[in-house]
């Protein structure tokens, strides 16, 4: 199998382009007409410069409005395509992409179409050319690849053949089955792309809203299998037109859909068994078992307040690094470190960003498989010299600079407490309040890089998505969604910021870059938690008097809950599956702070209907940005 990506796919001029999708290891690009059109180099320049890249023309696009015109403009239409043909043979391309016609001119009929493809073949076929025939999902009279094939079929040209697009087919509703029987040397080229669903014209909804195999919500890796069944085993590219990456960046773009590719491939041969045309298969996606530790890089100012914070909610001084400034404070399964030390990656992170959350560990079944898959989806390993005692504990680097690092059962990873720590004794016991293990951990991000990020998780893990949501700002929209796997011991939520002065925004500014912006903790009992808290000078997020109003409106609470809720400043939400409480704690550090929830039965989400009313009360908290120096506490935030 042969990858390529369009050059619509990305932003940039024709060298960026062509240097982003060479780096990111694709075979070959669909060259777009206006691509070329736009770029001031010869036809035979241009195509040298794709080779020099070490890259082919494995199509050129499109041709449109070519079958079943009436005449005069059925004779144009081949001296079009005779045009094109000879630029074809300057560029160093054989093969064309035509689009079904959606002219008001043109006729029906499979026949006539059938009849224009057998003599443009004819063509075709004096300049050793070839030419593929698409049905666009919005096609005057041919819009499923069902009636395409049956032109192809009927043409009967070795040089005409089908080019399949996935979103043609999905976005249609069309049986994938329907493609099995098709013969695959008259496959001539495969696109691929998804989208969120979206109930909107087809045009508009292709133009603008497609993604990466992955990252949105159609069955490509149904299409896929459907593709690989007939025994073809050519080119798989990716057409993506999308508003976010033509603005985006090329190498990250392009790096996107080389993963995207890749783990579409595993999955389908997860379910299919091992396909000869694909690569072989890459580790399973990892199972992560829950949240090991949350790392900190602080400073000694930011350290006390961090120390005095976690003291408040019931965290104990557990531990010392036996030769780093790094202390273990912990509660339950979770451990929060405070990195001072003014070496290595923590350190350097502190320098850019602040004090923030710098590092993540996560609780895997094979830390080794783990890392193996996520090399092989183009991450790149963290490596840090380990220092007298220290373990090398695999990791790379996650998305907004910060580290993932991966703790499994086996020996010696799972004694790296006892190994790289020294218990402390504590003179006074903490009181520990309830808190039981991370619920989640939520990451903020510019909107445009939301995707990027989804992906990256669910390529390398076994996890899912939440459907998106947008979240009210007082000052404009967050998008936010999960990532989570089955059981619910492992929760990301992100959220993208469309502006600086929403609260994600802002903490995104003041830290300069995506971090992750709030920590939820779990308690079996909320109100015992809280009671314990307050008891040690915890003050909870004050809530709008009028959100509890609502609430007794909306769930139909009893007034003595209601008031219970309203003194502990905790946010209610309900669903068919079960119960959910939360309470906040203050802002601290513009924007970072800690979050209590509480799941009773089966609830799976993250009271979203409530997050409106929590930004609000935490963005009275917040002065203007960039008032005063930079936070520390990184960026992210979660619904």
């Amino acid at each position: 199998m042969k990858t390529g990506i369009a050059t619509v796919s990305i932003s940039g001029d024709l060298r960026e382009k062509l240097s982003a999708i060479a780096n990111a290891g694709f075979d070959g690009i669909e060259i777009f007409e206006n691509d070329f059109l736009a770029f001031e180099s010869s036809p035979a320049d241009v195509g040298k410069m794709v080779r020099d890249h070490g890259l082919e023309i494995q199509l050129f696009q499109p041709f449109r409005d070519f079958e079943g015109m009436p005449e005069p403009a059925r004779s144009r239409v081949f001296d079009r395509a005779e045009r094109k043909f000879d630029l074809m043979e300057q560029l160093g391309a054989d093969l064309v992409l035509i689009c079904s016609n959606v002219s008001p001119m043109a006729l029906g009929g499979i026949d006539r179409a059938a009849a224009d493809f057998a003599e443009l073949g004819e063509r075709a076929a004096k300049r050793g050319l070839r030419v593929g025939y698409e049905a666009l999902a919005w096609g005057r009279h041919i819009n499923d690849h069902r009636d395409a094939w049956e032109i192809v079929r009927r043409a009967n040209h070795p040089n005409v053949g089908l080019i399949l697009d996935s979103f043609h087919t999905l976005s249609r509703g069309i049986a994938v089955d329907s493609i099995r029987s098709i013969p695959a040397d008259k496959i001539f080229f495969v696109q691929l792309a998804d989208a969120p669903l979206i109930d909107m014209d087809l045009l508009y909804w292709s133009r603008h809203f497609r993604n990466m195999p992955g990252q949105g919500d159609l069955d490509v890796t149904g299409f896929t299998r459907a593709v690989l069944a007939t025994g073809y085993s050519d080119v798989f590219s990716l057409e993506i037109f999308n508003d976010q990456f033509r603005g985006g960046s090329p190498a990250s773009i392009a790096l996107d859909g080389k993963r995207s590719l890749s783990n579409l491939m595993d999955a389908v041969q997860r379910v299919d068994g091992p396909v000869a045309a694909l690569a072989e298969l890459l580790p399973q996606p990892a199972q992560v078992e829950g949240v090991a530790f949350v790392e900190f890089a602080v400073g000694e100012a930011e350290s006390d307040d961090l120390v005095a914070i976690l003291s408040t909610l019931g965290f104990g001084h557990a531990a010392r690094h036996r030769a780093k400034d790094i202390d273990v404070w912990q509660q339950g399964e979770i451990r929060i470190l405070l990195n001072r030390d003014r070496e290595g990656f923590a350190h350097s992170s502190y320098i850019v960003h602040g004090a923030g959350v710098c590092d993540i560990g996560l609780r895997l079944d094979n830390s080794t498989e783990a890392l193996e898959r996520a090399k092989a989806l183009g991450a790149k390993v963290f490596e840090q010299a380990p220092g007298p005692g220290e373990l090398a504990i695999p990791a790379i680097r996650g998305l907004g600079g910060s580290i993932l690092h991966f703790i499994d059962g086996s020996a010696p990873l799972s004694g790296v407490w006892e190994l790289e720590f020294e218990a402390v004794d504590a003179q006074s016991p903490v009181e520990e309040a309830g808190l039981t293990r991370v619920d989640h951990i939520a990451q903020t991000m510019d909107a445009s890089e939301m995707l990027t990020w989804q992906l990256f998780y669910n390529s390398l893990f076994a996890t899912r998505k939440t459907p998106t949501l947008d979240v009210v700002d007082p000052a404009g929209l967050v998008r936010s969604l999960a990532i989570e796997n089955s059981d619910g011991s492992f929760r990301f939520t992100l959220n993208g910021a469309e502006n600086q002065r929403t609260l994600a925004g802002h903490f995104i500014a003041e830290g300069f870059g995506s971090a992750a912006q709030h920590i939820a903790l779990q308690s079996n009992d909320i109100f015992a938690t809280l009671a314990v808290l307050k008891a040690r000078g915890f003050v909870p997020l004050a809530i709008s008097p009028n959100y509890y109003d609502d609430l007794a409106a909306r769930f139909g609470l009893d007034d003595g809950f209601l008031e219970q809720l309203s003194a502990s400043g905790v946010l209610y939400d309900r669903d068919e599956g079960g119960e959910f409480y939360q309470v906040y704690s203050q802002t601290y550090a513009e924007g970072f702070f800690f979050e209590i929830v509480e799941r009773r039965g089966g609830y799976n989400g993250y009271g979203a209907a409530n997050a409106p009313f929590r930004i609000a009360a935490q963005k009275r908290q917040l002065r203007p940005l960039h008032d005063a120096l930079p936070i520390y506490f990184a960026n992210g935030g979660p619904t």
